[in-house]
């Protein structure tokens, strides 16, 4: 199961990078290259969806004493989609703002205003933009940490499992040797019967008679 969780993983990290490079292009597009932008962006938000959907499948498959550690994972990775869609939100405001003005034929001051308005949008998507990568390499070292973590648990119950089956050999000699024991025992104490018949019973007459001068 971590395999594939994992490989739901690499791909979401892929997509998110793609989808936050494509969303800060976005005002800086001509309307005819904005209008394609965006309508990849969408198609890419809902991939990214559903790969969270098949990671919390894949989640809720994993045992409840393992499931904390992937839990807390899924939580970042839902925290970072909630804020690709608000930044795309953003962004899609300001090219509609502009697409408006274009059709509307605004007057030079209502388009400086705009421009000074888009500036102001793409430094914020900028700064968001920066943001994410940084919150993708904590969250990538988060993973390794994880990852190393996993291993370490899974060297851990395979040692656990080498030294059950060392004591359970050890339970079976114990009881072998238990039953070795247990019919020399008996052997012992037929031998013991045996000797004992053998010895010629002397009767009270029979040891008046001897001389033991």
């Amino acid at each position: 199961m971590s395999s594939d969780f994992e490989g739901y993983e690499q791909d979401f990290a892929v997509l998110t990078a793609e989808i936050t490079g494509k969303i800060a292009r976005v005002p800086r597009l001509p309307p005819d290259e904005k209008k394609q932008m965006v309508a990849n962006v969408e198609k890419q938000l809902e991939e990214a969806k559903e790969l969270l959907e098949q990671m919390d499948l894949e989640v809720r498959e994993i045992p409840p004493q393992s499931r904390g550690m992937y839990s807390n994972r899924m939580r970042s990775y839902k925290q970072e989609m909630g804020k690709l869609e608000t930044d795309f939100k953003r962004s899609r405001i300001a090219y509609s703002d502009e697409v408006r003005n274009e059709l509307l034929g605004d007057d030079g001051n209502s388009s400086e205003n705009q421009l000074i308005k888009l500036r102001e949008e793409r430094a914020h998507l900028l700064d968001n933009t920066e943001r994410l990568e940084r919150s993708s390499r904590r969250l990538e070292a988060g993973y390794q940490i994880a990852v190393e973590t996993e291993q370490i648990g899974q060297e851990m119950l395979e040692n656990l499992s080498h030294d059950r089956e060392k004591i359970q050999r050890a339970r079976e000699r114990l009881r072998e040797t238990d039953a070795n024991l247990g019919k020399s025992s008996r052997v012992l104490t037929g031998m013991l019967r045996s000797s004992a018949l053998a010895i010629p019973k002397i009767s009270l007459n029979q040891l008046g008679k001897i001389d033991f001068y």
